[in-house]
């Protein structure tokens, strides 16, 4: 088992990836009247992978339905937002992040939307060692390990359009067999997937 971990972690382009990412300083935001969450991207390798979730259908969530990152709003009792992405994550998907270290941060992000709530969102990149199994809670309708050469099909990433909450969205997104992936998540993604081109 471990000759095959290690073969696999020598052959995953994640390695390089999250150096590259390492060296970047992220660009934070200052909206001290704003919610802050943390969405938590994870990277398994064989095959080099990232997971990802789709939230469930509820009435008054702005987010019911898409295709997302395991996260969520800061809580009053997190000591950060590196806490915050690592307990939305065991809740959402049951994927332990305690000990795991932070490999990365990404840029701070607000929705561009007028549909969504103004809150800022801080990405935080975890790599582990192999794709974890994934348990979804209520708030989850479904999670899987996606992997990159997925992502990097340049078909998949077009223009969207739709209406939502009476507002008509326009944009690009990863056109994947379970849906659009777009907005915030698309923003926080495409950097990402531009280092491996």
């Amino acid at each position: 088992m471990r000759r095959r971990l290690s073969r696999s972690l020598a052959l995953s382009r994640i390695p390089g990836l999250v150096a590259r990412l390492a060296e970047r300083t992220p660009r934070r935001e200052e909206f001290p009247d704003r919610p802050w969450a943390a969405v938590a991207i994870i990277l398994a390798p064989d095959p080099d992978s990232i997971l990802l979730i789709r939230r469930a259908e509820r009435d008054g969530d702005r987010w019911s339905g898409q295709i997302a990152l395991p996260g969520g709003r800061w809580s009053a009792g997190d000591p950060d937002l590196d806490a915050t992405a690592r307990r939305e994550t065991r809740e959402e998907v049951g994927v332990d992040l305690s000990g795991v270290p932070v490999a990365a941060m990404l840029d701070d992000l607000a929705p561009r939307t007028p549909v969504l709530p103004p809150i800022v969102v801080r990405p935080f990149v975890f790599c582990l060692p192999s794709a974890a199994p994934v348990v979804p809670n209520v708030e989850v309708a479904a999670a899987w390990w996606m992997p990159f050469d997925t992502l990097l099909n340049p078909e998949l990433l077009r223009p969207m359009e739709f209406e939502r909450y009476g507002t008509l969205i326009r944009g690009v997104g990863y056109h994947l067999e379970g849906g659009v992936l777009w907005g915030m998540t698309e923003r926080i993604l495409t950097p990402v997937l531009e280092l491996l081109r």
